[in-house]
């Protein structure tokens, strides 16, 4: 059974899926004529230097809160472990095709969350919820709705895995090798924690989000950059490796099997889109609680999301990897630098800020795969919290949170493989009635956007 879902999940994440997503972005860049490099300062001082928002503007949340809910969801141990994998899997190269898959996929985030503010509706609760499932059926009519309804099955199934007990799967552990503390303890700690914010609601959980997201992203981002502050002489000849294996295969050597140009596009493009999660709709589903009356507006905030997690949290993580030498996993035989050899994976990031930073460097990445991984599980409550009261209505939200926090400590103490592989699935699917509804309302998307610049796009 496992493995018959395994090969399910390989084919949806295979490269027709990331063609397709990929070529979303490409449209989407040349329809609003590179929107993401032309305003990305506008789009950036919106979200850091926002105007104080007037009193008929609606909403829950701040720009600001927005925007640091939905990158508490998408850092999380993809941007340690999977840059890691990305490179380990597809050579250095795989990061060139991580920035590109990275820099198309900002319009696709711009035009989810421009739809979810177009179309987001307020609940009984008095608070607004959006996603693609809203804009899928308000958008395109009530004969798209079984597609609406498949987006929020499918969100609220991989919320439980992808964005809940494989995070907390991966804290436990982190706590047990590096801190000697029991599964089960971790476990009752994070139920406490987390039912006391996600019981709170969006206020409670943006505001949570808005501390731990810039407090993990300085911790990581500051003891990288002093890495190479420390290796200075390595920073270019690493983007020289990065540019010369995007478009050259990597040669087989001692231990290490030779890398072909596919290997590093499909592994730099599959782990940019898990990292970003451009075209999946979950930044949909907190867009629409921004406190504004502009569309285009937490449009572009959203837009930089992608930016921060794709342009520089992995490219942080991956020129650490490149300047220490520990992209190799074979023990240094291309890199020239010698360690263990057969390290896995996620555990390169951790052995490449040990190897300059002493203990202090492991202990670093540490709390930072506890910070990610935490915040990654309250954001993702908010999404799969979304995706039922759309099924089901307001009330089934308590309800939601229950079964989440079960899956948070199921997380810490069980194995689960199939689980997992499910959640995967689902997170997968996720993309197919989403993409579609973004490609179908793409007049709506150019519309929004001319009507907002005027004369600076026509």
């Amino acid at each position: 059974m496992f493995e018959f879902l395994n090969k399910i999940n390989d084919i949806l994440w295979g490269a027709p899926s990331l063609i397709l997503l990929t070529g979303t972005g490409l449209f989407f860049t040349l329809l609003l004529k590179g929107l993401q490099f032309t305003k990305l300062l506008h789009a950036f001082k919106l979200a850091f230097m926002p105007s104080k928002p007037s009193k008929d503007e609606q909403g829950d949340i701040s720009n600001f809160k927005t925007l640091m809910t939905s990158l508490a969801g998408m850092i999380g141990n993809g941007n340690i472990a999977g840059v890691a994998t990305a490179i380990t899997l597809g050579g250095p190269g795989a990061i060139f095709w991580m920035w590109v898959v990275g820099l198309l996929g900002m319009t696709t985030k711009y035009a989810e969350a421009l739809l979810a503010m177009k179309y987001r509706e307020k609940n009984p609760n008095g608070e607004y919820s959006s996603g693609p499932m809203y804009y899928i059926e308000k958008g395109l009519g009530s004969k798209y709705k079984f597609l609406a309804i498949a987006f929020a099955i499918f969100g609220a199934f991989a919320a439980l895995g992808i964005g809940n007990s494989v995070q907390s799967n991966t804290i436990a552990d982190v706590m047990t090798h590096s801190f000697n503390i029991n599964g089960f303890i971790t476990g009752i700690v994070l139920v406490i924690l987390i039912s006391l914010i996600i019981f709170g609601g969006i206020q409670r959980i943006s505001s949570v989000a808005g501390v731990f997201v810039p407090v993990m992203a300085i911790l990581y981002i500051g003891a990288s950059l002093l890495i190479l502050v420390l290796n200075f002489d390595q920073i270019i000849p690493a983007f020289g490796l990065i540019f010369k294996y995007a478009f050259t295969p990597v040669s087989a050597l001692g231990g290490f099997s030779g890398i072909v140009v596919m290997q590093a596009i499909q592994n730099g493009v599959s782990k940019g889109i898990f990292s970003n999660e451009a075209g999946l709709g979950t930044v949909a589903l907190i867009a629409g609680n921004a406190k504004t009356n502009q569309p285009v507006v937490q449009a572009l905030v959203a837009m930089t999301g992608t930016f921060i997690v794709t342009i520089v949290v992995c490219t942080m993580t991956a020129l650490v990897l490149l300047v220490t030498g520990y992209w190799d996993p074979t023990g240094g035989l291309i890199s020239g630098v010698e360690h263990s050899k057969d390290i896995e994976a996620g555990a390169l990031t951790s052995a490449a800020f040990g190897h300059s930073l002493g203990v202090i460097g492991e202990y670093i990445v540490s709390f930072s795969v506890i910070f990610f991984g935490f915040s990654t599980i309250i954001a993702w409550f908010v999404y799969g919290s979304k995706c039922l009261e759309y099924l089901l209505g307001v009330k089934s939200v308590m309800f939601y949170g229950i079964v989440y926090v079960l899956f948070t400590f199921i997380g810490t103490v069980a194995k689960l493989e199939t689980v997992w592989v499910f959640a995967d699935i689902a997170n997968a699917l996720m993309m197919i009635p989403n993409l579609i509804g973004l490609l179908l309302l793409y007049k709506v998307i150019k519309r929004e956007t001319e009507k907002y610049f005027k004369p600076s796009i026509d």
